[in-house]
């Protein structure tokens, strides 16, 4: 039997997605991804937030370049990746992604209109996914 490896988070853009293209054309966007969790200790209200790098490749990396800003929440599905890296002075440094596999732009429509002509179009409730039917059968 093989593992499960699946992350589920709603949470808010850190900047806009950031689209790039590879050799070959293929397309990869990333962006920063902060969850909230609020607790109370000592009878004060703390709330503490954890940063996530969310990649997304090809159609679903441009979608997300299209649609998604900074602060906007989301609904992201994926898996974690560990990848390695060399760093300018030549050191391997280590960072865990998430890698997406499908999104949902989330909030109230009022969400992504300020009253000014929006930006970029925001449908939001809309699901996107990178098409590889990765559901797990069971």
């Amino acid at each position: 039997m093989s593992g499960i490896n699946k992350v589920i988070l709603i949470g808010h853009l850190g900047k806009d997605p950031e689209l790039r293209y590879l050799d070959g054309g293929v397309s990869v966007t990333s962006f920063p991804l902060a969850t909230s969790e609020v607790f109370t200790k000592d009878g004060q209200k703390v709330e503490m937030t954890e940063w996530h790098n969310i990649v997304m490749w090809r159609g679903l990396a441009e979608t997300a370049a299209k649609f998604l800003q900074k602060g906007k929440l989301v609904y992201i599905e994926g898996k974690l990746k560990t990848r390695s890296f060399e760093d300018k002075e030549g050191i391997r440094k280590y960072t865990t992604e998430v890698v997406a596999e499908t999104f949902t732009m989330l909030g109230r429509k009022s969400d992504f209109e300020d009253g000014q002509r929006p930006t970029k179009p925001m449908p939001s409730g809309d699901t996107f996914s990178d098409g590889n039917g990765s559901d797990i059968p069971f």
